[in-house]
């Protein structure tokens, strides 16, 4: 099982850990391109202030981000697994899973970044500013910088078992999952549901999407599933206690979408 997510936009610190070695990290065949990401965005923040707050759409109050992406050089590191912080990762809570389900966790996820492509949570990373949606000035925009390094690397990843996308709009851009490893991959959209004058209505929730899919995840990790394909995942959600609405792909090729399907929040 390969389960995608997407970062937070705040990070914590990285403080006083190693400086990065980038030879360290997970999917290697990335590293020429994280190197040239990184190479331009220190750059740019170190020589123009101004015009790296236009670039990375910041405002006066995130300014300081400017100054800490100038040093990702030297700055500390920490595992990505604390460096993401926010809704869903709070939902996962990563620190107290225990020990089978942490390991469960170092196998299975990654996480995708504007400025890593993606990393495991084990992988030692600074804390920086740079979403996918972030356009260069010499390399343009990153969703579509990675497209090529990401269809090279991560299908290899994603091994022969389930790819389970929860990753928002902007990050799934760097990577689709084609052919046969779509035809395994699994999105999921989580909906609210109210009786409105006797009648159902649902709606798509946004804040609580997040929160939905970090507890997901962690309930599966916690009961120590590894679904096989997108069937499997379902059958395995309704036994955790999820309501669960699927839609299998009527030809091959195509990923799976599941609605999970909340009534309070």
């Amino acid at each position: 099982m390969l389960v995608l997510l997407p970062p937070s936009e705040g990070k914590a610190a990285g403080e006083t850990g190693p400086t990065l070695d980038l030879g360290s990290l997970s999917l290697p065949g990335l590293n020429a391109v994280r190197e040239a990401v990184l190479e331009e965005l220190v750059g740019l923040c170190a020589a123009d202030e101004t015009k790296a707050q236009e670039v990375l759409g910041l405002s006066q109050g995130l300014k300081g981000e400017i100054a800490k992406n100038a040093g990702l050089r030297t700055a500390g590191t920490r595992p990505a697994g604390e460096i993401y912080t926010g809704v869903l990762y709070d939902a996962l809570g990563l620190a107290s899973l225990d020990a089978r389900a942490r390991r469960l966790a170092e196998e299975s996820l990654l996480v995708f970044s504007g400025l890593w492509g993606a990393v495991r949570i084990g992988d030692r990373i600074p804390s920086y500013r740079c979403s996918m949606g972030v356009k260069l000035p010499a390399l343009g925009a990153l969703g579509a910088y990675w497209r090529a390094p990401m269809a090279e690397v991560l299908p290899a990843a994603a091994g022969e078992g389930l790819v389970l996308d929860l990753r928002s709009a902007a990050y799934a851009t760097a990577w689709k999952p084609k052919g046969e490893v779509a035809g395994r991959t699994a999105t999921v959209r989580v909906l609210q549901s109210k009786i409105v004058d006797g009648v159902e209505k649902r709606s798509v929730v946004s804040h609580f999407n997040k929160a939905t899919k970090g507890r997901l995840v962690r309930d599966l990790l916690t009961a120590g599933l590894r679904p096989k394909d997108p069937a499997e995942l379902v059958a395995a959600l309704r036994e955790l206690g999820y309501a669960v609405e699927a839609e299998a792909s009527a030809k091959g090729g195509k990923a799976w979408g599941l609605d999970v399907i909340v009534t309070e929040l």
